[in-house]
């Protein structure tokens, strides 16, 4: 973004923010709580001490990524005991946590994985077929892989070296459009074969014996992967790199400094700020008590997650 163009958006929040008090006061109407059709409120009292953010995840999608994390967290350390149940730390906590309570918990956080993947594809199917589609499947907003990703990789690993500037990214990255994807494949694969497991007497009067075996290692290698994965790269993208470092809290709160838009997503910043999309985009920062519940959280599944290639490494090294 030009050093003119960036002059032109400082202090948007504000500008946004100052302009819609004005409107309401001129309009007499305090007293309510947010203007029919925007999310602002009504009132320039409604919420004065807390400074003005772009929203850049709605409630569901919050909701959505709370319950892959903690199924996630859930299945991965209770399926850990039984990858290396010959290992003598395994062995050593099998003595003081009943197995069969894992067994439970594993196939509670099964359930929740299949209740929102079943949701999202309804959600995906309910947009198609009532003609809320546009935009889903190409543009800027859309998940589907585009030309512009590959520009993206390619300017980001000149960048590494310092041949170039880095990429300027819109709504999505290229990563986080492959972890969007990564689930439907790694949900497929390890929830198909979980369920042959869970349910080998009714599958087996249609199934030959060594689909089982089969299954066995794709459930077992390809959950061992997905948390290599997840808590390796993905928690480096997020949370680990210099400029996130230590925990970044949108994908909690929802909500983004105009800095952090500008920042990490330029092309789509320059897309809200200069159209008319940004008064329908700003929404008040979280409050103290509720952004210390999404730290609390956010470090719990982050340690979890370490904690858990720490066991692994170490679970490995002492087969």
């Amino acid at each position: 973004m030009s050093e003119e163009t960036g002059k032109q958006n400082e202090g948007t929040l504000q500008d946004v923010k100052e302009g819609q008090e004005l409107q309401q006061q001129a309009e007499g109407t305090e007293g309510e709580e947010t203007c029919k059709g925007t999310g602002f409120p009504k009132s320039p009292t409604a919420w004065p001490r807390r400074k003005p953010q772009f929203v850049r995840f709605t409630r569901a999608q919050r909701l959505m990524h709370l319950a892959v994390m903690g199924s996630f967290l859930g299945l991965a350390l209770t399926g850990l005991p039984i990858k290396f149940s010959d290992s003598e730390i395994v062995l050593a906590f099998a003595q003081y946590v009943p197995i069969r309570a894992l067994g439970l918990i594993h196939r509670i956080c099964a359930l929740i994985t299949f209740g929102y993947f079943l949701g999202h594809l309804f959600y995906l199917a309910w947009r198609v077929l009532t003609g809320r589609s546009r935009g889903m499947f190409w543009g800027p907003d859309s998940m589907v892989p585009q030309p512009k990703d590959l520009r993206d990789l390619r300017d980001q690993i000149r960048w590494f070296f310092f041949k170039g500037p880095g990429p300027r990214f819109g709504r999505w990255t290229y990563w986080e459009k492959f972890d969007y994807w990564a689930v439907f494949w790694g949900v497929t694969m390890i929830g198909s074969s979980g369920l042959l497991l869970w349910f080998p007497s009714f599958f087996a009067r249609w199934l030959p014996g060594w689909v089982f075996n089969l299954a066995t290692i794709i459930h077992s290698e390809e959950a061992l992967l997905a948390m290599g994965f997840i808590f390796t790269i993905h928690f480096f993208n997020t949370h680990m790199r210099p400029n996130k470092f230590p925990l970044d809290l949108v994908i909690f709160t929802g909500r983004m400094t105009e800095h952090y838009f500008r920042e990490e997503h330029p092309e789509e910043y320059e897309r809200v700020v200069l159209s008319a999309q940004a008064p329908a985009r700003v929404a008040p920062e979280v409050t103290p008590d509720m952004l210390l519940v999404y730290r609390l959280v956010a470090w719990t599944g982050f340690l979890l997650g370490t904690g858990a290639i720490a066991l692994i490494a170490a679970a490995w090294i002492s087969r």
